[in-house]
């Protein structure tokens, strides 16, 4: 699925949001995520009830460019991420950051910028455990007893070098869920294919934010 973030629903505004690429795409979840980035934003930005204008008014939104970073400065990103209101609470946000060395090399790193049920985040910038599962495979069932329905989340880039071109997206993980092999093997009473996981994740990637310098 596509999402569009779009100021009205017509064709118009339809077509001048996917111009702009202020999108997101989902594995078939109808998942809600919403990304900022700026130069000074802070953690209590993302609480605030009108995040979205403060986004818009000091910063990008998914699809934007930040261009010739401010002296000292480096990007700030602000996230907010809801379930989808039939599906599965959510296991995380990350962030995928990547850049050009001075080579033309690309290389890419992820960050967990929002874990669930109170999880720490590690030096490594990883969740401290998984989320663990609900998933009764024989029934082809879950809960959201674990997860959250909304995570929020603000970040600074710990190692940006204005020198470099960059990019950043947002990829959200639901809690696992049975895959669709494992209900069709409960619905009609046949065994799992082999060699196929019974579970999955669902998840939501965004469009980049790019970071061009100053030529």
């Amino acid at each position: 699925l596509q999402g569009v973030w779009s100021r009205e629903n017509t064709r118009e505004s339809l077509w001048d949001a996917m111009q702009r690429k202020e999108t997101y795409a989902t594995t078939g979840t109808r998942i809600t995520v919403r990304v900022f980035a700026g130069w000074d934003f802070d953690e209590k930005t993302v609480l605030r009830a009108d995040f979205a204008k403060v986004g818009y008014r000091g910063g990008v939104p998914m699809g934007g460019d930040l261009k010739a970073a401010p002296a000292g400065k480096s990007p700030q990103l602000m996230i907010r991420a809801l379930r989808d209101p039939d599906g599965a609470n959510l296991d995380r946000v990350q962030i995928i950051k990547g850049w050009l060395d001075a080579k033309g090399k690309l290389h890419e790193k992820i960050y967990d910028v929002a874990c669930s049920d109170d999880r720490a985040i590690t030096a490594k910038n990883r969740c401290d455990r998984l989320v663990g599962s609900t998933v009764n495979v024989e029934e082809a069932i879950y809960t959201n007893d674990i997860g959250e329905p909304l995570l929020m989340a603000y970040w600074q880039d710990p190692e940006f070098d204005p020198k470099q071109r960059a990019f950043y997206y947002v990829r959200i993980l639901e809690i696992p869920t049975p895959r669709w092999t494992t209900y069709d093997a409960a619905f009609y009473g046949v065994a799992l294919p082999e060699g196929v996981p019974p579970i999955q994740q669902e998840r939501s990637y965004t469009s980049p934010i790019w970071y061009t310098p100053s030529s």
